[in-house]
């Protein structure tokens, strides 16, 4: 996660990235434990890439809350493949 908020790093505070970190965290778990419904496909590295960019971005509008940040990046993921 950090590196991927490097490339922005006036955009987010560390209470923020904190919270960002814990959300990638908390996603990587669940697709890890459902990788057939996420489709990773053994491209493990790129599909928390992935996951780590779309929490950016729902943070970059505005989003905080650590569970919504999870909820909106596995729901999102589920409609990639």
């Amino acid at each position: 996660m950090r590196q991927h908020v490097k490339l922005h790093p006036a955009v987010f505070d560390p209470g923020t990235i904190h919270i960002l970190s814990d959300a990638l965290d908390d996603a990587w778990q669940v697709v890890q434990a459902n990788q057939s419904k996420f489709k990773i496909d053994g491209d493990a590295e790129a599909a928390r890439t992935l996951l780590a960019k779309h929490i950016v971005d729902m943070a970059k509008n505005g989003e905080r809350d650590r569970q919504c940040l999870t909820e909106g990046a596995l729901k999102w993921m589920t409609t990639l493949g």
